[in-house]
């Protein structure tokens, strides 16, 4: 009885009711005490998350340590309480701390080199070219510190005082030349001291050809005899005629933007560089920048701004990323899937470059460089340089050149030369085969204008570039005038004692079609992409940036470099791009900028005539 009872009294409805009751409060505080751990562990994650950032949080964050990135990153480490990330897509441009190690880039005649080598070099091809006989053009952009500065020729060229009023009047307000000028001066310490128009005191080092090559008299006689006048400073006073090339060389070495600004402030506490990183993506909340994506060694990381992101990938890169974070035209954007953070059409487009042709004539006279490039002599020649930085291995040898106007009625020059006392085949992938001299010449200004677009989503894939080159009649029509002056100051008497027969075009190209037919055949892009990420007024639907370097329609983001032209320039790229960085420098510090009134520039006494 007891059993049947204590059976009963453990099935007794109160006993289960306080059982359940149980189970229940157990589950409760069970849930509770998880709710508990799962909020600790969001802060936990939350927190990790902050520190991460934090630990990978700077005042800027550069992308590109290239001919604008390096004067960035050393200018706003100036103030010690801004820190800096300078993250570059290629490796050192030395090899363990050597520049000797790294010949091909530091010795200025290696140059070549590295223009046919993808380690340091981004190996660019256009889209087939349909006014240049369905040619895909080839174009090297440096992928290393010091960027392009670290492949180019050496030539430091500024433009014309009228290509800057030309950006003010194009909506870059505040870049006139005035404004400018001095910013090429603070960047500069020429060999030949201050002026004017050189600088003394600034860290990119230019110096002239020391070679004093009878051929580069010559040309400097020849242009002369045809009429044109001798400037003894092209970057000064007067840019039309012909002289002596500035060149980014110090003491024998090529003086890239890594030489003359990164390595001297590669010691400050607050810089840091990341080489061999791939930024793949700007990071937004909303539309404000707040960081980057980047992939190294194969893994991928962030990197915060708690000011702003800086772009100075270039004419290419620069563009490319925007897109890539959704930033340019929204229905391109839309087909690739890309969520758009701001629809803005200027991105990518405005592309603009200069085309040269290489006019050559046969040496007579055993002094050309041929013989400086047989193998025995590449050795010497190359010895003597990593024993002392001295001989035939310290120049680029483009050592003359000059500026001229196409035809009367031009305001200032727009056909550019450089003379070499040699002959370049396929951008110097091909070995010269005989004695040889040759001017580099095109139009500075051309009509024709390109664009590029993203082939797709992944940021290794190089960018659809449509430089549309040679598209318009006055394109066509400059480069028959590039042919025909030239030939005019060939023929010279100052080259008779060294003048063979012409090798390109060649004697038998002379009507127009035939010169028209060889400029489709051989003209080469000249490695001056610009324009992608236009200058301009807010009005305008076409600019990326403002006056004030910033993305248009987005907080904390700008692009340095020369990207931001408005239009190209009538010159080489190097010495504007650098200029750009030192102005946007003070810009991005709320520094007022620099300005010289009333700087004294040439102009021609009539527009009646060519010369």
């Amino acid at each position: 009885m007891s059993y049947l009872m204590k059976g009963v009294k453990c099935c007794s409805p109160v006993n289960q009711m306080h059982k359940v009751t149980g189970t229940l409060f157990k589950a409760h505080i069970l849930k509770n005490i998880l709710g508990i751990n799962e909020q600790q562990l969001k802060i936990s994650r939350t927190l990790s998350q902050l520190s991460s950032e934090k630990a990978n949080s700077y005042t800027y964050v550069i992308v590109g340590a290239g001919s604008a990135g390096c004067v960035l990153a050393n200018r706003l480490t100036e103030d010690p309480l801004s820190t800096v990330l300078l993250l570059e897509a290629g490796p050192k441009d030395t090899l363990l701390g050597s520049k000797r190690l790294m010949w091909k880039i530091h010795m200025p005649a290696a140059l070549t080199y590295n223009l046919c080598d993808e380690k340091y070099n981004w190996y660019y091809h256009t889209t087939s070219q349909k006014h240049m006989d369905n040619r895909i053009m080839y174009w090297p952009r440096g992928r290393v510190w010091g960027g392009s500065s670290s492949l180019n020729a050496m030539v430091y060229i500024r433009g014309h005082a009228e290509d800057y009023n030309r950006w003010s009047r194009e909506g870059a307000t505040g870049w006139d030349y005035e404004h400018c000028l001095p910013y090429f001066k603070k960047a500069q310490t020429h060999e030949l001291g201050p002026d004017q128009y050189r600088g003394g005191n600034g860290p990119l080092y230019v110096s002239r050809g020391k070679t004093n090559h009878p051929l580069h008299h010559a040309f400097l006689e020849a242009t002369q005899q045809a009429g044109y006048p001798f400037t003894d400073d092209m970057n000064g006073y007067q840019q039309e005629g012909f002289g002596w090339m500035d060149m980014t060389v110090h003491q024998g070495q090529r003086w890239s933007t890594a030489s003359a600004y990164l390595r001297p402030a590669i010691s400050r506490p607050n810089l840091s560089v990341a080489e061999k990183t791939l930024v793949t993506k700007i990071l937004f909340q909303g539309t404000k920048s707040i960081g980057v994506e980047y992939v190294k060694n194969g893994q991928r990381g962030k990197a915060f701004a708690s000011k702003e992101v800086i772009l100075s990938g270039g004419a290419i890169n620069s563009p490319q990323l925007l897109m890539l974070s959704g930033i340019g035209n929204a229905d391109d954007l839309k087909k690739l899937g890309i969520p758009v953070v701001c629809h803005l059409p200027g991105v990518g487009q405005n592309l603009q470059d200069h085309l040269e042709v290489y006019v050559q004539q046969m040496c007579t006279k055993p002094i050309t460089l041929y013989n400086a490039q047989k193998p025995v002599n590449m050795v010497r020649i190359g010895l003597e340089w990593l024993w002392k930085f001295t001989g035939e291995g310290a120049t680029a040898h483009l050592e003359s050149g000059g500026f001229i106007r196409s035809e009367p009625g031009v305001l200032h020059p727009d056909i550019q030369f450089h003379f070499l006392p040699s002959q370049v085949i396929d951008h110097g992938r091909v070995a010269s085969t005989v004695e040889a001299y040759q001017v580099h010449v095109g139009p500075m200004r051309s009509t024709s204008v390109g664009w590029l677009k993203l082939k797709s989503t992944d940021p290794n894939d190089h960018p659809i570039i449509e430089p549309n080159y040679m598209s318009t009649e006055r394109d066509i029509w400059e480069f028959r005038q590039c042919v025909k002056l030239t030939r005019e100051i060939f023929a010279q008497k100052a080259f008779e004692k060294f003048r063979g027969p012409e090798i390109q075009p060649g004697n038998h190209v002379q009507s127009d079609k035939e010169i028209d037919a060889f400029i489709r055949q051989k003209a080469d892009s000249a490695y001056h992409p610009s324009c992608t990420c236009k200058m301009g007024h807010l009005s305008d639907s076409t600019a990326v940036v403002d006056p004030q370097t910033k993305v248009i329609g987005v907080e904390n983001l700008r692009v340095v470099d020369a990207s931001i032209m408005p239009s190209v320039v009538s010159g080489n790229l190097n010495a504007p791009a650098i200029m750009i960085a030192e102005k946007a420098a003070d810009i991005i510090k709320g520094l007022p900028s620099l300005q010289e009134k009333n700087v004294p520039v040439y102009k021609p006494k009539t527009l009646e005539t060519q010369r």
